[in-house]
């Protein structure tokens, strides 16, 4: 019998998404968050697209994706760029989706282990 290290068991997998939960690893979020391989930020600031402020995306810079999978809420929205573009000036590619999309995304580019991060407005 062979034997292999599951290199995933120390990552964030997103299992499930609903309105209003998502479940990540063992544990389930009811507000928005961030999250990449290997962090979870959780209670991040925005609870709605229209709260989004550039500023929120700081931590985001600093676990510095490649690509951030942006979740809107229950609908897809695109907010005004003045909101993101700290992203844009550090190299951070955007995508923006409903946050159900997003959630799937995330979890295969991170089984590709491409450099992601999702910010999740739940």
């Amino acid at each position: 019998m062979k034997f292999t290290l599951d290199e995933t068991a120390s990552r964030y997998l997103i299992h499930s998404y609903e309105d209003g939960l998502v479940r990540i690893n063992n544990q389930s979020w009811q507000s928005s968050l961030i999250v990449s391989p290997q962090t979870l930020i959780n209670n991040w600031r925005p609870s709605s697209i229209e709260q989004l402020q550039d500023d929120d995306f700081a931590a985001v810079i600093e676990l510095q994706p490649e690509f951030l999978i942006l979740g809107t809420g229950k609908t897809q929205a695109f907010p005004p760029i003045r909101c993101y573009s700290s992203l844009i000036q550090a190299g951070i590619h955007v995508e923006f989706m409903n946050t159900g999309a997003a959630c799937r995304t995330f979890n295969i580019m991170l089984s590709e282990d491409r450099p992601v991060a999702a910010a999740l407005i739940i």
